[in-house]
């Protein structure tokens, strides 16, 4: 068969098109046209300057989707794509035994990869010539893989922008987190103070404070809101700020609490709550007051006796009810010396490669062995104990240790943290 200078100029019209095509879609990735623009490019680029009469492109974005079509099958859109289709590995005749009816109406798949996984599939008819058609499957590829790759990489680069934002909002919340918890505590010989907290994720749930009156009273806390993250962060930060107002206007634990619980249950709407251990210590009285709302019982030694009490008067979990069902007041009179470990049940709830918790008796067992340590060592000695039980099984919740140990010489210590 010879070849006319027509053949010719058709085949030179013909790879002009081609590149035209392959200079516009590069165009449009250089300007960071968006997705949809760049589906549509390749649509009309297909559509009007190549010998194809059908397509359709399916990419895999969480599910393979048809981002574009023209002729062919009008509810494409709908179908999904066989196992036949999907382990497609190279430029396929298309089947309808095998790859489904829906697409019988076109000639060929075209698989998009990168490295082993398929990123899209073409499918495409040629127009009838003489009851012949004629693709160039090479440059069909060519096009669709530069435009595929270049959707990719945009939506990489989102995830990362994604990431990014989600990871400089993690910091702004872990620094304000940073910020509820007290910068000092006392370490006196009459009132020491001890924490150790290690969240679970870089910001977590547990909160401890502080609160000195005035010259002779003082708020201690621990606290542990349900859920993690900057929900739970927002909440805590709110619960602080509350807290902490609420303390200078009165020392009446029943009504501080009662508020708290008002104003969790108005932010939270019932879908988070709060446990609180909430005590006051008045060095003129000699009194320790207590209310546990929901917590885990801190265990209270007074004047060096053997066995620790648990705290465990109180009240439910605070934001669950629009009013707290009950409430306890715990109190403890005429005492000069006391010793307080209040921790969250990150600790108990800690778990070995057997599933077992370390649970209370554990922790109990532990602080009758040292209490009579300083605070530090204390803490350093239950989380070694700790880490020792678990071994490598990772932290599931926040840890969190709050340890107070008093001394009434009948000196207002509190002078130095108002």
């Amino acid at each position: 068969m010879t070849t006319t200078i027509s053949d010719y100029k058709a085949r030179y019209e013909l790879k002009e098109l081609e590149l035209n095509a392959l200079l516009e879609i590069t165009q449009a990735i250089n300007n960071n046209l968006p997705e949809e623009s760049l589906y549509k490019i390749y649509n009309f680029t297909l559509r009007a300057n190549l010998n194809i009469d059908k397509m359709a492109l399916f990419v895999f974005d969480e599910i393979w989707d048809c981002k574009s079509h023209f002729g062919g099958n009008e509810d494409i859109e709908q179908e999904k794509l066989s196992d036949g289709i999907l382990q497609c590995e190279k430029i396929t005749r298309i089947d309808p035994d095998v790859h489904g009816e829906a697409f019988a109406c076109y000639d060929i798949v075209i698989p998009i990869a990168h490295k082993t996984h398929n990123l899209a599939f073409v499918f495409v008819s040629g127009r009838k010539i003489n009851a012949s058609s004629y693709i160039n499957t090479n440059f069909v590829h060519a096009l669709s893989n530069i435009i595929i790759v270049a959707i990719e990489n945009k939506k990489l680069a989102r995830r990362q922008l994604e990431q990014e934002r989600f990871r400089k909002e993690l910091e702004i919340a872990g620094n304000l987190q940073s910020y509820l918890f007290p910068k000092v505590l006392p370490d006196t010989e009459y009132l020491t103070i001890k924490a150790f907290y290690q969240p679970h994720h870089s910001i977590g749930g547990d909160y401890y404070d502080f609160i000195p009156i005035n010259e002779h009273q003082f708020f201690i806390c621990i606290a542990d809101v349900s859920g993690k993250g900057i929900p739970a962060a927002m909440l805590m930060s709110n619960f602080q700020a509350s807290l902490r107002t609420l303390a200078r206007k009165t020392t009446l634990l029943q009504d501080i609490v009662g508020e708290l619980n008002y104003h969790i249950l108005s932010n939270a709407k019932g879908h988070h709550f709060i446990t609180v251990f909430l005590g006051m210590y008045d060095f003129h009285r000699k009194r320790f007051k207590y209310i546990n709302s929901g917590h885990n019982p801190p265990l209270f030694i007074v004047d060096n006796q053997e066995e620790p009490v648990f705290l465990d008067k109180g009240s439910t979990v605070l934001g669950a009810f629009n009013e707290l069902p009950f409430m306890e007041i715990g109190v403890f009179e005429n005492i000069d010396r006391f010793m307080l470990l209040a921790y969250t049940d990150g600790i108990t709830e800690a778990q070995n490669a057997a599933e077992e918790e370390y649970g209370v008796e554990r922790l109990t067992s532990i602080l009758t062995g040292v209490k009579n340590q300083p605070l530090a060592n204390i803490s350093q000695n239950i989380i070694d104990d700790l880490n020792k039980f678990r071994g490598p099984e990772p932290i599931r919740d926040d840890l969190t240790l709050l340890l107070c140990k008093l001394n009434n010489t009948g000196i207002d210590p509190l002078k130095p943290f108002l």
